[in-house]
């Protein structure tokens, strides 16, 4: 196989070890940065250029589509679909996780267990607003933030009332959620693929931090999970329509809820504290998918022409 991964910078860990990946099972494969890919969207012959070049040949691509990159990375990754290559992930699966408030409604919508969270406009309603959460500590997000990066713990009503209004003020959208003080820090990681959790790990925050971000010097360990913590992270990898995805739960006193859908989570993490082969199993997955998908346009080909 021809395998494109969209990624900004070949040398992160999550892109090398993709690449290997790719390599040791034998196929071709080449790290775009999506950024440089330019399109001719046309009706018959869509095309994607790259430094001068046409992109030509490739049977699926991997991306690797930073948030803050996510509108055209999503339009190349649309391109690629356009032309017949298969995505790992589909840019409107990945669109719709990136989209925080989207996501969280389309989870709660099927049932799925999330912190109480709420959303407002208008400065006014802030005090009704913290009553929904449940008061004080409250957990208080930019829609647009990432790595934990924009998200605040207000511990008291006055301090939530400042800080909503802070940034409301600044024109921000932000999520207001319940504090679940009995998860400790800590959150788990569930790596899926496939609709299976084929690893997961937990992450401590550093002491006197509630993020557990490990990017933020949270510390990543082995953890076992339980059945239903297993069967809520594929269903919300389901819902958001990836096949494979990062689901970050909290240990709640009423069961397991969903913090958000990563559509490129890294592999870092998840490979060191598990010992297993996950860029392997992507690749994997790769293979399987294409190899079903030309069967299936071979079958297609053979009832057309018995007919």
């Amino acid at each position: 196989m021809k395998i494109a991964v969209l990624s900004r910078d070949a040398t992160l860990y999550s892109t090398r070890r993709l690449v290997e990946a790719c390599t040791e099972r034998g196929h071709e494969v080449r790290v775009l940065d999506v950024l440089r890919c330019y399109m001719n969207i046309t009706s018959r012959r869509p095309s994607i250029h790259y430094k001068g070049e046409a992109l030509t040949g490739f049977d699926a691509v991997i991306p690797r589509i930073g948030a803050s990159v996510t509108f055209y990375g999503t339009a190349v990754l649309r391109q690629f679909e356009m032309m017949g290559v298969m995505p790992l992930n589909e840019s409107v699966a990945i669109t719709r996780s990136r989209d925080k408030l989207r996501s969280l409604q389309l989870l709660a919508r099927e049932g799925v267990g999330l912190p109480v969270t709420g959303f407002a406009h208008k400065p006014d309603d802030v005090q009704d607003l913290m009553k929904m959460v449940g008061g004080a500590p409250a957990v208080i997000k930019l829609l647009e933030g990432t790595q934990g990066i924009g998200v605040v713990l207000a511990e008291t009503q006055q301090a939530a009332e400042s800080v909503i209004e802070a940034f409301m003020g600044l024109k921000a959208n932000i999520l207001v959620q319940e504090f679940i003080k009995e998860a400790g820090g800590a959150d788990l990681r569930c790596f899926v693929v496939n609709g299976k959790v084929v690893a997961a790990m937990k992450r401590q925050g550093k002491e006197g931090e509630f993020r557990s971000n490990l990017h933020r010097g949270g510390r990543a360990s082995l953890t076992r999970l339980s059945p239903e913590e297993r069967a809520t992270a594929t269903r919300a990898a389901k819902i958001m329509g990836l096949n494979v995805a990062g689901v970050d739960i909290l240990r709640s006193n009423h069961g397991p809820v969903v913090m958000e859908v990563n559509s490129s989570p890294g592999l870092e993490g998840i490979e060191a504290a598990s010992g297993k082969d996950v860029a392997g199993l992507i690749v994997e997955f790769v293979e399987k998918s294409l190899a079903g998908r030309q069967s299936s346009r071979s079958r297609t080909r053979t009832r057309g022409s018995k007919g």
